[in-house]
């Protein structure tokens, strides 16, 4: 549900643009503000985790959540505010990445050794496909409801999650105070990705080199750089860096960020093709998107089936190549390329991703002890949605720069022909899906290089060097 509403909104901005008298750039905050605050609570919440355990902070979570998405659906026609309804995104927010940032971690220290692949394999691509099928559910909600139930549809979810996880979460065996808790580091690594995100995603909207976003980008910078001095010299760091130095841990993580970073292009850029280049309206393009989605559930599952029996390396090398040979497909798009072949490469590219989401995660959290399982299952969270962003922003540039460039290239004008401009702009997407291609081949070295690793805390052995598989 946190995923699912991290991109439910986009869809319906125009609508709530017009119910608000608003400029798109004023509405886009409803979906900006949510994204800045789960950015720069997760892994404050993760650590939050691993100090008081993770009944308290996911149940809170929930009801948070649940209270937020009923603000954020009634208050502002009620009080007639968009100020509300921002304020509420961001309450909404708070809750959201409770529950995202310690998912993969309960994962991990509530289910035994032999069924974690299936559960991580059902959790990880629930979230995914939760970020997937969010353009797609909003704009149905949007069109036949209205767009307050992109939010009230979380109630009942929020409601039934609340009354089962109080009864079936196990209690948390010992919880500490947060006496000792990182607030110097939660401010920093809150401002530094805030900021950092914000750049990224309005860059465009406001314009590189305006001061809002100089000013913004220097903060950021200046915020992480000390935020990294600071967990240096801590000694019980909001984010333990000294785990990156395993270089498994590091392969793994990279894994996961350029997944979601190649997967963000994709996902943004190709709607584009399908209404611009090839005429299919918003519900078509919707429906044909969809296989991706579907592809990608149907993938997570079966990765799951075959954790134990396949093992989670031998997974994410199969998924590694299947997304480069998905990849490749989707560089040969252009004006006449048959809807079959864009379904195809949809869904290959979907099954690719269901299939290293859930054993890479698997692969990252085994490998570190239970005391940092919130820490690293809210760096898990943070890797799955925050790559979407920026990619998003370097695939349009990307997109744009190529598309212009060949448009000179070839001399085509504003006044040339309605079909040579098809053609340039199928060209402009096929480069940008090069990016896509490049990033899957590096992906695949990674899997290539990455081994397993299962700390003792899992094995049931005495404390000692992770073992390599």
């Amino acid at each position: 549900m946190s995923g699912l509403d991290g991109t439910i909104v986009n869809i319906a901005l125009p609508t709530l643009s017009e119910s608000f008298n608003l400029t798109s750039s004023t509405v886009s905050w409803v979906a900006t503000a949510y994204l800045l605050v789960m950015a720069g609570c997760v892994l404050i919440f993760g650590k939050i985790s691993d100090i008081i355990g993770f009944r308290k902070v996911f149940l809170l979570g929930f009801i948070i959540f649940t209270v937020g998405s009923f603000s954020c659906g009634l208050l502002p026609d009620l009080l007639n505010s968009f100020p509300i309804l921002v304020a509420s995104r961001i309450f909404q927010a708070i809750g959201g990445a409770m529950i995202t940032s310690i998912a993969p971690a309960m994962i991990t220290e509530y289910i035994p050794q032999v069924q974690k692949g299936k559960a991580m394999g059902i959790v990880m691509t629930m979230a995914a496909l939760g970020t997937a099928l969010g353009p797609t559910i909003g704009g149905v909600l949007t069109q036949y409801l209205s767009w307050h139930w992109i939010f009230f549809i979380n109630i009942p979810v929020g409601f039934l999650a609340v009354i089962l996880g109080s009864k079936v979460i196990p209690g948390d065996m010992h919880p500490r105070c947060l006496t000792g808790f990182d607030r110097m580091g939660a401010v920093l690594i809150f401002t530094g990705l805030a900021s950092l995100l914000f750049v990224v995603s309005e860059g465009f909207s406001f314009g590189w080199t305006s001061p809002v976003i100089l000013g913004l980008a220097a903060l950021a910078v200046l915020s992480l750089a000390v935020f990294v001095i600071h967990e240096i010299r801590t000694p019980d760091p909001l984010l333990d860096l000294d785990l990156f130095r395993n270089r498994n841990f590091l392969c793994t993580n990279l894994i996961l960020v350029l997944v979601f970073f190649s997967f963000s292009g994709i996902n943004y850029l190709l709607p584009f093709y399908l209404e611009y280049v090839r005429g299919f309206g918003a519900s078509d393009s919707g429906l044909i998107m969809s296989s991706l989605s579907f592809a990608m559930m149907a993938a997570g599952i079966l990765a799951g089936l075959l954790f134990n029996r396949v093992g989670p390396r031998r997974l994410s090398i199969c998924a590694a190549i299947l997304l480069v040979l998905a990849y490749f497909l989707m560089t040969r798009l252009h004006t006449e390329t048959p809807i079959g072949y864009v379904v195809l490469s949809l869904a290959a590219i979907g099954f690719g991703l269901g299939l290293s989401i859930s054993p890479v995660s698997n692969m990252v959290m085994n490998s570190v002890p239970r005391v940092k399982s919130g820490m690293v299952s809210s760096l898990t969270s943070l890797e799955r949605f925050a790559p979407l962003t920026l990619g998003i922003a370097a695939f349009n540039m990307v997109f744009i720069g190529g598309t212009l460039h060949i448009a000179s290239h070839e001399g085509v004008t504003k006044l040339a022909p309605v079909a040579m401009k098809q053609e340039v702009l199928a060209a402009g997407f096929d480069f940008a899906f090069l990016l896509s291609l490049a990033v899957g081949i590096v992906i695949l070295i990674l899997a290539l290089i990455a081994r397993q690793e299962i700390h003792p805390d899992y094995q049931g052995s005495e404390p000692g060097e992770p073992v390599m598989l």
